[in-house]
């Protein structure tokens, strides 16, 4: 496949951050990708020193070793706090995004800003039974569409870029499968009913969660 058909995101880890550790993971990234640009470089966490961080990623993006540089997790009051001081404005956000963590107050900010909501985990796993959701089944049934693909289909009319993950080639073909349908207003605002407002895996606002993270290498 010829590298134009590849769309490379990759991420600086937390013990990497600072501006020097940053621009050797850089180099250490295209060499282990086996190529001279990445499409998108995103600090994976809101930790550490991620300002150094963002400088070396700005830096290699006018060297034109990054398309386009962005990040991971940034709760507003961060990904705000980071807008006002850098040069570039961060590409993109990603951020845990889906049916019961919609995200809508974080994605208002993130328009504002000019920065593109991107939901890693659309699915949250199916945990909670997001699969076997009701309303979201009924709402699939009557597009002829499986759960999932009504899942991506509501986060993709909302604006939210979607990266489902699968491993399995059927999957990955119904993944792709979402562009020949659309869901009414009606059924939008049912799906934007099922919003919890809490993440299925964990708050990075939370002090143990942080010096879980931080204490991974």
């Amino acid at each position: 496949m010829a590298r134009d058909q590849l769309f490379l995101t990759t991420k600086v880890w937390i013990s990497n951050g600072g501006y020097e550790k940053a621009k050797a993971s850089i180099e250490e990234s295209l060499r282990k990708l086996k190529s001279d640009y990445i499409d998108l470089m995103l600090i994976h966490q809101p930790f550490n020193d991620y300002y150094g961080t963002y400088r070396a990623m700005e830096e290699a993006y006018r060297e034109g070793k990054l398309r386009a540089i962005g990040v991971s997790n940034f709760y507003p009051d961060r990904l705000v706090d980071l807008c006002q001081f850098v040069e570039i404005t961060p590409a993109v956000n990603q951020v845990g995004t889906h049916p019961f963590l919609q995200q809508g107050a974080a994605h208002e900010i993130m328009k504002k800003y000019g920065v593109q909501h991107e939901s890693w985990g659309p699915f949250a796993e199916g945990k909670k039974g997001m699969f076997s959701n009701p309303v979201i089944q009924e709402i699939g049934g009557k597009y002829g569409k499986s759960a999932a693909q009504t899942i991506l289909r509501f986060l993709i009319q909302s604006d939210v870029v979607v990266i489902p993950k699968s491993t399995h080639q059927a999957r990955m073909a119904e993944n792709f499968d979402v562009f020949d349908f659309s869901l009414s207003e009606a059924d939008m605002e049912a799906i934007r009913g099922l919003d919890e407002g809490t993440s299925a895996f964990l708050s990075h606002q939370d002090p143990a969660t942080v010096e879980f993270l931080t204490s991974l290498h």
